[in-house]
């Protein structure tokens, strides 16, 4: 498919550069085929029943957004995958002007990593001059949370950031992006949710920072995503599986958590046990064998998680929503409004 096809425009004053508070205080624009409707999170619950499955990604993002310096050079550079404890792939400004063996400081020295490969898009392996284990904490200590481009370009990042973009559900260090669905979650909502019967389930899935990398193809065919490692226990797996087989809904809070549950799922639409590396696309056309309802936020133009909600929920149907949301003057991307919508093309 053209890529162009995915295009619209959105107003800039549109872009959310602060989240709702309280978090569940967001709206929520209910698309059901060609049905649409507004609402709040807080009433998520009301959209659900008793038995229903709402999977949360349990990622923790990490300070991964650094001030590296060779000599005189200053650049930016964002970590954006793991690779071992010390060894991290990265988004690099000026890496033409960078080469293997280029040793980067960070922290006015606190930090040093040598450049072991160069490949396309300004992307670097760095290997870290840290014993295993001291990592996390130094980046802790110098890193900035890294904002997506359409904020950070916008605004600084502060302190408020370190609280604002991350879920109540942060608990495995590895993500260097929210899972921002999961953002309008609160300890408030949940109580809601379990007095309503509906179960939750956690899962991981480290968000890489190549979400936000604009596709430089002319046709879907032709784009390669970027791999990004998750992991689905065989506990999750099974109360999924059940679930279905009791004939209740599995609902998805985010992109991420649909990808690694699709991923984990086989043709005949039971879910297994998954540990690896994913770099599943999904566009129109794709049938899903797990998913039956997606909570998330409103994405870009042109995006993989625009062809995603339109493979999802249905082309027209989408371009519907954002066009009704644009004109009701929704607030998109991370720090924005919610969306629940209904599967068009299940197993």
């Amino acid at each position: 498919m053209r890529v162009d096809d995915f295009d619209f425009h959105l107003p800039e004053e549109l872009i959310a550069l602060r989240p709702a508070v309280p978090r569940h205080a967001a709206r929520q624009l209910i698309v059901k085929g060609d049905a649409i409707s507004g609402n709040h999170v807080e009433h998520l619950a009301s959209h659900l029943e008793e038995g229903d499955l709402i999977v949360f990604n349990d990622t923790k993002v990490i300070p991964s957004y650094l001030f590296a310096k060779r000599g005189e050079m200053v650049t930016e550079c964002n970590l954006h995958k793991r690779v071992s404890p010390i060894e991290w792939l990265a988004f690099i400004k000026k890496s033409k002007r960078l080469n293997v063996g280029d040793i980067l400081v960070f922290g006015e020295g606190r930090l040093t990593a040598t450049i072991t490969e160069k490949h396309e898009g300004g992307e670097v392996l760095l290997q870290f001059d840290v014993k295993i284990g001291e990592l996390e904490s130094l980046l802790a200590e110098i890193g900035l949370m890294p904002l997506p481009p359409y904020i950070a370009s916008k605004r600084d990042v502060d302190d408020k950031d370190k609280d604002d973009y991350q879920t109540m559900f942060a608990q495995k260090e590895g993500a260097v992006a929210a899972p921002t669905a999961s953002l309008h979650f609160t300890d408030e909502l949940m109580t809601k949710l379990e007095a309503r019967g509906v179960l939750s389930a956690k899962l991981t899935l480290h968000v890489g920072a190549g979400t936000f990398l604009p596709m430089k193809v002319d046709d879907t065919k032709d784009h390669v995503m970027h791999a990004e490692w998750g992991e689905v226990s065989e506990e999750v797996a099974h109360l999924v599986n059940q679930t279905h087989a009791k004939g209740r809904r599995v609902i998805a809070v985010g992109t991420t958590v649909l990808r690694l549950l699709e991923s984990a799922s086989d043709e005949n639409g039971h879910t297994h046990p998954f540990s690896g590396d994913t770099d599943i696309f999904i566009t129109p056309g794709y049938q899903f064998r797990c998913v039956d309802v997606l909570m998330t936020n409103f994405h870009l133009p042109k995006s993989t998680l625009f062809m995603l909600v339109c493979a999802f929920a249905g082309m027209d149907n989408m371009k519907s929503a954002y066009d009704h949301a644009i004109k009701n003057k929704y607030r998109f991307y991370s720090y924005g409004d919610s969306s629940l919508l209904w599967c068009q093309n299940r197993l």
